[in-house]
């Protein structure tokens, strides 16, 4: 995630979805201002919390969200890192 979405409780955002879609993974700061996130679960949960990501909490402005296809990982459960 790309834009302002360090400091606008972004991550916070993104675990209540998570958890609310039943979806595991994680979100963290990353040092360039950035946010990775990696989500696993069925595939319409997973796409529910990505469209939410795209506009995030009130103070956010997403400027860029790239996908990438992993192998699933197991991970039940949401966590903010």
């Amino acid at each position: 995630m790309t834009g302002r979405v360090q400091g606008v409780w972004y991550r916070a955002f993104v675990d209540n979805a998570a958890g609310a879609a039943g979806v595991g993974g994680f979100a963290t700061n990353q040092p360039d201002g950035t946010v990775l996130m990696e989500l696993e679960g069925e595939e319409q949960a997973v796409y529910e919390v990505l469209e939410q990501c795209r506009t995030g909490p009130p103070l956010a402005r997403v400027t860029d969200l790239r996908i990438d296809a992993l192998d699933p990982t197991g991970r039940t459960r949401f966590e903010v890192r």
